[in-house]
């Protein structure tokens, strides 16, 4: 799996660190040393390399060490000092070293693979074919283009609640095997969660997608914006509202995410290769900058058919008893012959609750 730097050049050259520098500068001392002295340098040591070697055995006095030493620190501050990590503390800094290696760059070996992908989705979800459709293409279209790593365009999924769109993107991720991040955007009143806050206020913290990405080291992480029609706002003393659709647009727009500034850390990331998948319930009710770049994929509640086939795969994995599952899925059929519309939610719920009674422990 390849390695790609996400931020921008942030920690100092390992040639520039305090105990480099002195090193450096010692050898010059010595070079100075050998000319003052008249030393006679043997020719067999030029010509085989080893000068610095033979340098190396001329004393230095004390003081020329202690000047050396003060010296080599006053420079490596210097450039310590104009580090972005400059500004963090101690622990914000070492947070980052896990980033200075690089992080891991998800890719899919061929198209097959690809294919596989969507079959597997389809399969599980097939009244989520609009969305498993244009995955499918753009995973295929990432692996043809011979990108490093795995690009795919941000999706907004719009239909009726709990029909799975959530649990869709989860299993995704899952396939391509990388890390997810489910934001509800119900539960959240700005864009602070997701992509952080400038240090100066009261609760300023980072983002859960930079703490994601400085926790697993992954450059494409599957982030679920859930219900984002319904996300709130917040307003600053000043005037300024910092609305959560708002915070997307950057991270939306191929060019903008390459070099994105968190605003708590203020370094530059690239989040540009982040797979979106935003949903919501009604997409008249979002931007029209954010439907621009994420167009809507409308998608239509699952068919008691589809819902009796998710119980029983999913009844299966769990290693239910077919009489379980057979409950669940005569449950579904009354409620749909009563007129009512059971969701993929209420099946999971019966699954858990079926789950729960099998588990139970024996009375005596």
């Amino acid at each position: 799996m390849p390695r790609i730097p996400i931020t921008e050049p942030i920690f100092p050259d390992p040639a520039l660190s305090e105990s480099a520098i002195q090193e450096r500068l010692s050898l010059h001392a010595r070079r100075l040393e050998v000319r003052k002295r008249g030393l006679v340098v043997p020719d067999h040591l030029a010509a085989e390399g080893k000068l610095d070697e033979w340098q190396q055995r001329i004393a230095l006095s004390r003081a020329v060490r202690e000047r050396i030493a003060r010296r080599a620190a006053r420079i490596a501050a210097r450039v310590d000092r104009q580090s972005p990590l400059s500004r963090l503390k101690r622990e914000e800094r070492d947070r980052f070293e896990g980033l200075r290696n690089g992080v891991d760059l998800v890719a899919l070996p061929s198209e097959h693979r690809a294919d596989e992908i969507a079959a597997e989705l389809h399969a599980e979800f097939p009244w989520m074919g609009p969305a498993t459709e244009a995955i499918w293409h753009g995973l295929r279209r990432s692996v043809q283009s011979g990108d490093a790593g795995l690009r795919l365009p941000p999706m907004l999924l719009d239909g009726p609640p709990g029909i799975g769109k959530s649990r869709w993107a989860r299993r995704l991720a899952g396939l391509i095997g990388v890390p997810d991040l489910i934001f509800e955007a119900t539960t959240e009143n700005a864009s602070f969660g997701l992509v952080g806050c400038q240090r100066g206020w009261a609760n300023a913290v980072p983002g859960r997608l930079v703490n994601l990405i400085l926790t697993r080291v992954v450059a494409t992480p599957v982030v679920v914006v859930d219900e984002v029609e319904k996300a709130g706002e917040a307003r600053s003393h000043q005037g300024r509202t910092f609305a959560l659709t708002d915070a997307l647009l950057p991270l939306l727009e191929p060019l903008s995410a390459r070099r994105w500034s968190c605003p708590y850390f203020e370094v530059a990331f690239d989040m540009g290769w982040v797979i979106w998948v935003l949903s919501c319930n009604e997409r008249r009710c979002l931007p029209e900058p954010l439907l621009s770049r994420c167009p809507a994929i409308r998608l239509e509640s699952p068919s008691r058919d589809h819902l009796e086939t998710f119980a029983r795969r999913e009844g299966a994995r769990r290693d239910l008893s077919e009489a379980a599952i057979d409950a669940v899925c005569t449950a579904i059929h009354w409620a749909a012959v009563q007129g009512h519309r059971p969701d993929l939610r209420g099946v999971i719920r019966m699954l858990d609750r079926a789950e729960m009674m099998e588990r139970r422990p024996v009375l005596q």
